[in-house]
C-alpha cells in the first residue's frame, strides 16, 4: 500500500530578479516593478496545490540602506498586490546578514544567506513542507544552490534578473528565459478532453 505524504509541496520564489525588476537595494514601493508573468506563474502553482513562499537575501539591511521595518512595510504591500491577483503568498523569509559588508549585529556569517539553505529549511519546519516535492525559482546560481542544499525537488533558474551563464543554466534542473516560459515548463496546461 502506498502512503502519501500529508506534507505540503511548495513553490519558493526569490524576490529581486524573479518577482520584481532587479534594482539595487530596492526598498520603496514607488520603485517596485513586477516582472511580466509572475502572477500567472504563481496562479498556476497555486492551482496545482503548491503553497507559495518568498525567500530573499536582503543585505541592504546590514549595509544600512534601509531598515528591517522599511523592508517589512514593502513586503506587506507586495503580499497585498499578490492578493489583489488572487494569489496567496503563505509567508516570506529573509536574510538581513552579510559576512563581510556593513556593520553591527547583522554582519555575521549566518546560515540563512543563500546559497545556504536555512530560509528554506525554516519554512519547511514551520509549515510542514515536503521539500522533495517542492520547487525553488531564482535568477542566480546561489538560489539554485540553496534549493539543492535544502534537497528541494526541482531547482528552476529564470533569466529575468541577473545575467545567466550557460554554466549557471546547467546547474539548474529547469531553465527558462521568461516567467511565461517557466510556467509552461513547470505547469504545462492540462489538455481539454472532448
Amino acid at each position: 500500500m502506498q502512503v502519501t505524504s500529508s506534507r505540503k509541496k511548495s513553490l519558493f520564489l526569490d524576490r529581486d530578479g524573479v518577482i520584481n525588476v532587479e534594482k539595487e537595494y530596492l526598498h520603496r514601493i514607488q520603485d517596485f516593478e513586477f516582472i511580466d508573468g509572475i502572477f500567472e506563474l504563481c496562479q498556476a502553482a497555486q492551482d496545482a496545490g503548491y503553497a507559495l513562499f518568498i525567500v530573499t537575501n536582503q543585505s541592504g539591511i546590514v549595509r544600512g540602506y534601509y531598515t528591517e521595518r522599511q523592508f517589512q512595510k514593502l513586503m506587506t504591500w507586495v503580499l497585498s498586490e499578490f492578493s489583489r491577483h488572487n494569489v496567496t503568498i503563505a509567508d516570506y523569509f529573509y536574510c538581513p546578514h552579510h559576512p563581510t559588508k556593513g556593520t553591527g549585529h547583522y554582519r555575521i556569517d549566518c546560515q540563512c544567506r543563500k546559497p545556504k539553505p536555512q530560509m528554506l529549511l525554516d519554512a519547511a519546519q514551520k509549515y510542514d513542507l515536503d521539500l522533495s516535492q517542492s520547487i525553488m525559482v531564482g535568477d542566480k546560481r546561489t538560489d539554485i544552490q540553496a534549493g539543492q542544499a535544502a534537497h528541494v525537488g526541482t531547482s528552476a533558474l529564470v533569466g529575468t534578473g541577473h545575467a545567466v551563464s550557460l554554466e549557471d543554466q546547467l546547474t539548474a534542473d529547469v531553465y527558462a528565459d521568461t516567467l511565461t516560459e517557466l510556467t509552461s515548463l513547470l505547469f504545462p496546461a492540462t489538455p481539454v478532453s472532448l
